[in-house]
């Protein structure tokens, strides 16, 4: 039986490493989203981009799969067809907490809200907190119907944001030190393309393939723990 914890307790600690590597991915959407998990609304891949296709609704999101990123930079291209608020998610915890940067082209403005999980409503609804409702643009007039590539600079507590390479703001703020990152709207039909992530990735890698392949390699080290010592009077 010790055998079997020994065993356990060192292949639990060579197939689960946790790792801070720099890494960089990008998410074209010329076929499919299919690393992508929408939380709410109506999100297709038609002509190359990733659309919101439900014109109302609160806080649609969809988050990329897989990696949570600590300092890195977010970019996505971004275009309102119809209604006011879109924009990019990062630092995302889950469905409820995370960051968004939007634009506003019917005031011509952009926005940093900090979104929460809230026990004010059922269902663990989200609330959420403005570091930032009025960003003016700087160098830019936004419109609808037109694309405009948003980004967000992350670095420890430091958020620097900007629009078509022009940075707009900076904000402090610690609440998120990691998460992943998405898309999203707000009463809003809008559409996302070539979105990516460049920076600091914390995540648990395994060592061997997936598909049970880890079941498997369980089971043998297992039968190796069960043999009895050979002995002479064994062979």
């Amino acid at each position: 039986m010790k055998s079997q914890i020994t065993l356990f307790l060192i292949y639990i600690g060579i197939c689960l490493v946790s790792v801070a590597a720099a890494e960089q991915q990008t998410w074209t959407f010329d076929d499919n989203a299919a690393d992508w998990t929408p939380a709410n609304g109506t999100w297709e891949v038609e002509d190359g981009v990733y659309k919101q296709t439900t014109r109302y609704g609160e806080a649609q999101k969809t988050l990329a799969n897989g990696a949570e990123w600590t300092d890195h930079t977010v970019t996505a291209k971004v275009r309102i067809e119809a209604g006011h608020w879109a924009g990019i998610v990062f630092r995302a915890q889950n469905e409820f907490e995370y960051y968004v940067y939007l634009i506003c082209p019917k005031e011509n403005k952009s926005e940093l809200w900090r979104h929460r999980r809230s026990t004010a409503f059922k269902d663990g609804f989200e609330g959420r907190d403005e570091i930032e409702h009025d960003i003016a643009p700087i160098g830019l007039t936004l419109t609808r119907n037109e694309w405009f590539t948003l980004s967000a600079t992350l670095e420890g507590s430091r958020i620097a944001l900007a629009i078509n390479s022009i940075e707009q703001a900076v904000f402090f703020d610690d609440t998120y030190p990691r998460g992943r990152v998405g898309v999203w709207t707000w009463d809003t039909q809008a559409s996302f393309d070539d979105v990516s992530v460049n920076g600091v990735t914390t995540t648990t890698l395994t060592a061997v393939e997936p598909h049970g392949k880890l079941a498997t390699s369980w089971a043998v080290l297992k039968r190796i723990a069960d043999r009895k010592p050979q002995t002479a009077n064994s062979r």
